[in-house]
């Protein structure tokens, strides 16, 4: 069984007003003197991100879904704990919902990084979710990445909850992607036909001059530098802990799947990036509530007959993976219920306020245990 571990960005927010504020630092000096106090380390520590007014963490690999959860839930826990003590709050929202001048982390990178990207970095305050799934060699990777390339989109719709950006309604459900997407080297990508193929395009990315290092490859899914792991990028920050564990699930069965078929010799699906993009803004507009473009034809259909879709891809998997009811239970709720876009559209219609909306987006990346 493949192992998975999640990185989720939290955005920083003062709990009474919802704006976001620049308290990374101060979060860090608290994390820090935890782990000081504890065990003279800060093994998987909370780590900064581009912004102050972010944090990100890293779960552990594991092998259970379950284990996948207590791992969210606990870092969630520990982020909003640290945020308490310098003042503020933690909030599993892609986007701030509230206006915001986003302030840049100290360093040289964060600086070239400005000074390169401009205006793009100045308003890139957005929080991603990443799933790494384990993969035996850079091969089987590559294998990977050719095959789950039109599946993406997808995770994008179910994760989808960034649906303000300053102070507005943005039309979309996943705002954040569309940001993110500014990037130069960020979206979908092309076959690489193998490794060789993979690393001589990074190599010549690099070359140009235009990133400054291989940890600016923002590809949709790419081969981890740090780790022998697929990293899937698609995904917002989900503001319910159960929803990573859902797009996790899915996430290492479309690698399984994918894997698979590599090892049996069957060719990708030969997908033009150009209607990838076109999938993935679909996706991003859409969410759950709208139409979505079918990965095996690329035309419209209804999202609960894309999911139905995606299921019967990676049934196999799934239940090779003992995940299969956990999945199926996540879609249907999420189908029903909504994401996290639905979710906070549906709290300013009650409340009338962005603040609020904030307030109890806040409460429920930290559910009281129990």
């Amino acid at each position: 069984m493949r192992s998975v571990g999640v990185e989720e960005e939290l955005l920083l927010v003062d709990a009474g007003t919802g704006e976001p504020l620049a308290l990374s630092a101060a979060v860090m000096s608290a994390a820090s003197r935890e782990g000081n106090a504890e065990n003279g380390t800060q093994e998987g520590a909370l780590e900064t991100e581009l912004k102050c007014e972010q944090v990100e963490f890293a779960t552990r690999p594991v092998l259970r879904m379950g284990e996948l959860a207590e791992e969210i839930v606990r870092w969630r826990a520990q982020a909003a704990r640290h945020a308490a003590d310098a003042g503020g709050a933690v909030a599993a929202l892609a986007t701030s919902p509230l206006p915001v001048r986003p302030s840049t982390m100290a360093g040289e990178r964060y600086r070239w990084v400005s000074r390169q990207f401009g205006l793009t970095a100045q308003e890139q305050l957005t929080c991603g979710c990443h799933v790494h799934v384990s993969v035996d060699s850079d091969d089987e990777g590559v294998g990977v990445l050719d095959r789950i390339r039109p599946w993406l989109p997808v995770l994008t719709a179910l994760s989808a909850n960034s649906p303000f950006w300053q102070g507005q309604d943005s039309g979309y459900a996943g705002y954040r992607s569309r940001v993110w997407n500014r990037l130069p080297s960020a979206g979908p990508t092309e076959v690489f036909g193998s490794a060789e193929g993979y690393h001589g395009q990074v190599r010549d990315m690099l070359s140009t001059g235009v990133l400054r290092d291989d940890g600016m490859i923002y590809f949709d899914a790419r081969l981890s530098a740090a780790y022998p792991t697929v990293e899937i990028r698609v995904a917002d920050v989900c503001l319910e802990p159960g929803t990573p564990v859902l797009i996790a699930a899915l996430a290492r069965a479309l690698v399984d799947t994918a894997a698979r078929a590599w090892r049996a010799g069957l060719p990708p699906a030969r997908v033009g990036v150009g209607l990838l993009r076109l999938a993935s803004w679909q996706a991003a507009k859409s969410g759950l509530d709208g139409p979505l473009l079918d990965p095996r034809t690329m035309s419209p259909a209804p999202p609960g007959a894309v999911l139905d879709v995606l299921l019967d891809h990676v049934r196999d998997a799934l239940d090779e993976n003992g995940d299969l009811e956990r999945v199926h239970q996540g879609v249907a709720r999420l189908l029903d219920r909504g994401n996290g876009a639905r979710l906070q559209r549906r709290l300013l219609s009650t409340t009338g306020d962005l603040r609020a909306v904030v307030a109890e987006c806040a409460r429920l990346t930290t559910p009281p245990a129990g």
